[in-house]
């Protein structure tokens, strides 16, 4: 798992418009980019609408907003057009980043285990450094804390 410091490597992936996000061009503001498991399930759709709903106010602050799972390119745009997100959801079925950054891990539920994508946020400053990791991320709450932490380190990143 990403930490606190920890600086990643450049990497393009596409969101659900099939436009190529390249993390090199993000440089120069601060992101936070989230992970979800599955698009279109309720913890996931929740969470997605929560940082839609704050948008203007990450926006104020300069932080590019961007959401990721391993959902292909065309259920991410399903996903943002039922739910009418504007922010980029990036696809990343090949897991580029999923596994190196550490979320995607062992899982459980109703007892069987499997490989999935642990929820998790991220919050870089411009430089592309990691100011701040949330996981595993409980949806509840999880959006404000974020707003907070990015204002907080505003003038810091």
């Amino acid at each position: 798992m990403l930490k606190t410091g920890d600086v990643v490597d450049d990497f393009s992936l596409l969101d659900q418009n099939g436009d190529t996000i390249d993390w090199a061009s993000l440089r120069g503001s601060p992101v936070v980019i989230f992970f979800y498991p599955k698009a279109s399930t309720p913890g996931c759709t929740k969470e997605a609408c929560g940082f839609q709903d704050l948008g203007a106010a990450f926006k104020k602050i300069g932080v590019t907003v961007l959401g990721a799972s391993a959902d292909s390119v065309k259920r991410q745009a399903n996903f943002a057009l039922k739910q009418n997100l504007h922010m980029s959801l990036l696809s990343d079925p090949d897991q580029t980043i999923l596994i190196p950054w550490g979320v995607w891990g062992d899982k459980k539920l109703y007892g069987r285990a499997y490989k999935g994508i642990i929820r998790s946020t991220f919050l870089f400053d411009t430089d592309g450094k990691v100011v701040q990791v949330w996981s595993p991320v409980r949806v509840k709450g999880h959006v404000e804390e974020v707003l907070a932490c990015a204002q907080n380190h505003a003038a810091k990143i």
